[in-house]
């Protein structure tokens, strides 16, 4: 049943939905067209033989650490789904906690503890030698297993609940035909199991691409740190537009290769959903080896990167390494920042469910979906693009006569962070306000319309209170993710604005780990947040 509001009212809606999807569409499309036409301006800024190495080592990067974040997600989510051991069900949450742990902070805890003058090779040499041989820290593999770490919540996640909505017949049946478990669980439950792999696979990989401060941690040249390199280098947008086409193409290809991971084929069971797939009990060695490799994965991902970061605080703190009034200033920076985008979001968010709502009909659907697009660009791609824009309206007003300054805007304040983050961040607003206003009764709605409430005050008094939680949850969703952002500061920030993951950056890079310790400890406390929101979602079969 559709909601519609007047044909007058209608139309305002329609334009606010549509000037909602044009403001997120608005900088990819400018990045792709200025790219498509600066691309060979990259090319002659780089080298060619130096941009097939990066696009190469981009693909290399973003392939291994898909495949760990699927071997270490798709196993421990059959680990908890298929089987019982101690501490299953204590695991089957805690694994979810590296979703709030950056990237950027678990690389430069990883080179701490295992550089040169780090702990692990220092008791190697003790235990065999000065001369025994260690693999070398900064390098592709060492940031792939960091960023495999880091990102397998996402695959773990969606395998879980992929599994717990398998209904256990067709398992069943084929453990009745003779199946073992492990065969069953490849032949028939894995094939169920797809569509939530290839999509937690993609997320993962394009994560993956918009990093670019744990690859500089490891010494690796992606495509996204070039973007970075030739703007803040040079300050060339022409070229790093061009840059900013070809890592758009890799996100265009991911979320291709994803639909392409699905297949045609299509697999269904009987009996809707179930209790979930039966569970084998484990005993002796086996059950010890399950906790042991859950603890293990908790460990090196949440538990030790923790600890350190904490002993690292206390002791910055006690030798005075790091100021409590640039502390103060940048965690207000980060929440100012932060604040304004879960708000703007939010507010955005709500119009365009409740406008889809009244005025009803494909082309505001579409055009609603449209605004969740930039949550899947890469950061780095976003800010490129906000710089297009601002270009493009200032070029505009000078040539309107009006003095113009909307570039230096863009760069020499808040205001193009803030319209990034709304770009990249609006789908979380969406989808959580969406999901809210999907329970509210359309008769409900239609109600107050037919008693002569304006679709405003349909907003005010009936969608706005009833969506409550789900603004709460988006807005706590956004203002992490924003709180947590790096490369969209790092290109549009302002001449000595900082904020908490900018300066951990810094300082980071320049080996200062004991001064990153608080500021990167804050941004992790914060995060766990909405994880803990997370798992109370997720429970496992009985």
């Amino acid at each position: 049943m559709r909601t519609l509001a007047p044909s007058g009212s209608r139309r305002g809606w329609l334009v606010l939905v549509a000037a909602a999807a044009a403001c997120v569409l608005a900088p990819v499309l400018a990045v792709g067209v200025e790219g498509l036409l600066r691309t060979p301006d990259a090319w002659s800024a780089l080298g060619t033989a130096a941009m097939l190495r990066m696009i190469a080592t981009t693909v290399l990067l973003m392939v291994a650490v898909a495949a760990g974040t699927l071997l270490l997600g798709g196993g421990l989510a059959w680990l908890v789904s298929a089987y019982r051991f101690p501490g299953r069900s204590l695991f089957a949450w805690l694994l979810v906690l590296p979703l709030a742990m950056p990237a950027y902070v678990l690389g430069f805890v990883f080179l701490s503890l295992l550089n040169f003058a780090g702990p692990v090779q220092t008791a190697l040499r003790a235990a065999f030698g000065p001369g025994v041989w260690v693999p070398e820290v900064r390098s592709l593999p060492a940031a792939a297993v960091v960023l495999s770490l880091c990102l397998y919540p996402y695959v773990y996640l969606l395998a879980r609940a992929a599994l717990a909505e398998q209904a256990p017949a067709t398992y069943e049946a084929a453990r009745a035909l003779g199946a073992g478990h492990g065969r069953a669980a490849w032949r028939v439950v894995a094939p169920m199991a797809r569509p939530s792999l290839a999509a937690g696979a993609a997320l993962v990989m394009l994560e993956t691409l918009t990093d670019f401060a744990t690859v500089q941690y490891f010494n690796v040249q992606t495509v996204s740190v070039a973007v970075y390199q030739v703007w803040k280098g040079s300050f060339d947008r022409e070229a790093a537009a061009g840059l900013s086409t070809v890592v758009l193409l890799f996100a265009l290809l991911v979320i291709a290769g994803e639909r392409g991971l699905r297949g045609r084929a299509r697999f269904h069971q009987r009996g809707g959903r179930g209790r979930g797939l039966p569970t084998v009990t484990l005993s002796g060695w086996r059950a010890g080896a399950a906790s042991a490799v859950c603890a293990a994965v908790l460990g090196a991902a949440f538990a030790v990167p923790i600890a350190r970061l904490v002993t690292w605080s206390i002791t910055a703190t006690v030798d005075r390494q790091v100021g409590l009034a640039r502390f103060a200033g940048n965690l207000g920076n980060a929440l100012l920042l932060a604040g304004v985008a879960a708000a703007g979001c939010v507010g955005i968010a709500l119009i365009v469910t409740h406008g889809a709502r009244m005025v009803g009909g494909r082309p505001v659907a579409v055009a609603a979906g449209l605004t969740t697009a930039g949550y899947a660009v890469p950061g780095v791609v976003v800010a490129i693009g906000v710089l297009v824009v601002f270009a493009g309206l200032d070029d505009g007003l000078e040539a309107l006569g009006v003095p113009g300054g909307t570039g230096l805007i863009a760069t020499g304040s808040v205001l193009g962070i803030c319209y990034a983050y709304l770009v990249r961040f609006l789908a979380l607003g969406y989808q959580g306000v969406d999901a809210s206003l999907a329970k509210v009764s359309p008769a409900m709605s239609a109600s107050a319309l037919c008693l002569g409430a304006s679709p405003r005050r349909v907003l005010t008094r009936v969608h706005l209170p009833l969506a409550r939680t789900g603004i709460g949850v988006a807005a706590v969703l956004v203002l992490v993710d924003a709180l947590k952002e790096l490369p969209i500061v790092l290109l549009l920030r302002p001449f000595g604005f900082e904020t908490l993951s900018v300066w951990v950056w810094q300082l980071a890079f320049e080996n200062f780990w004991e001064a990153a310790a608080l500021p990167a400890l804050t941004i992790v406390a914060v995060a766990v947040l909405p994880v803990l929101l997370l798992t109370r979602t997720t429970r496992l079969p009985r």
